[in-house]
């Protein structure tokens, strides 16, 4: 992180925070209120789950390439919103989800963590690739237009806001959701989680239960 904002500020992100679990929570139940959010001109989403969650969206990864949902077809996915310049809750969660794909071993190859930013305008392709580099190798950052990050979001439910700071770089940070959704191999929802709800070692448990059902069916 390249500036922390004061004591003040840091209080003021966090009580936007937990605002935003208990709006993702009512989202989760009035999911009309996103349709404005649902893409149009994107593949066809996979299986939602009962949370209305969709996987799907067209963004660049960090080695700017193109990618959509599709291209971890087959895999087990880690997914998280936020933005490089946070304070505190996406490196915690990120070096989290970091410590399920070290725990998880050669099972880790199933997994794919993502990282997509809500602060396209800062979050670069480059300042992604530097980024994530510094968490775990196979972690994949995704960025894009203002547009595809809130297709994105919308479609993941994933509440967001620019909050003004002047203590922050450029004068602002990003009000987020701070939830990890586990994706199944075939693109449709299967849990969400929160990085302190249960230790990394818990998690991966949890994956590697899922795999193995997986294995047998």
């Amino acid at each position: 992180m390249n500036t922390t904002p004061n004591t003040g500020g840091l209080r003021r992100i966090r009580r936007l925070l937990w605002a935003a679990v208990a709006g993702t929570a009512l989202a989760f139940g009035a999911a009309a209120l996103w349709r404005a959010f649902t893409p149009s001109d994107l593949p066809a989403p996979r299986a939602t789950g009962e949370a209305a969650i969709v996987n799907a969206y067209s963004l660049t990864d960090h080695t700017g390439r193109t990618v959509t949902s599709d291209a971890y077809h087959g895999q087990w996915q880690l997914v998280f919103f936020g933005f490089t310049f946070c304070p505190d809750i996406c490196p915690t969660t990120l070096a989290y989800m970091a410590s399920v794909m070290d725990i998880l071993g050669p099972e880790a190859d199933r997994v794919t963590p993502i990282f997509v930013t809500v602060d396209p305008a800062r979050d670069t392709v480059d300042v992604m690739a530097e980024y994530v580099a510094a968490f775990h190798p196979r972690l994949i950052g995704l960025t894009g237009t203002e547009a595809q990050v809130a297709e994105a979001a919308g479609n993941f439910r994933v509440w967001y806001e620019r909050s003004e700071d002047a203590t922050a770089p450029d004068g602002y940070l990003m009000a987020h959701s701070g939830y990890i959704y586990l994706m199944r191999p075939d693109g449709g929802f299967d849990s969400v989680y929160r990085e302190g709800d249960q230790p990394p070692e818990a998690l991966a448990d949890e994956i590697f239960m899922r795999i193995e059902r997986d294995e047998r069916s």
